[in-house]
């Protein structure tokens, strides 16, 4: 099974040092958007569009595929 992960979003946020809280109450992040995130489900690339904008990154800073053998 293919895995997509939100992970290097959350490193991305460690390594700029910037909160969910920060997230929510200053770019307008809703809680419901962290939680798909936290439980790697499907956002829309308008979205992943819209974190690398605020977080000033790359794509791969905010999601990673693995292909499962």
């Amino acid at each position: 099974m293919d895995v997509i992960s939100y992970e290097p979003f959350y490193n991305t946020l460690k390594k700029k040092n910037i909160s969910t809280y920060k997230l929510i109450m200053e770019h307008n992040i809703s809680r419901s958007l962290l939680d798909r995130l936290k439980h790697n489900k499907p956002i829309s690339t308008v979205t992943l569009n819209d974190l690398c904008n605020i977080l000033h990154c790359g794509i791969d800073e905010i999601i990673s595929f693995t292909e499962d053998r």
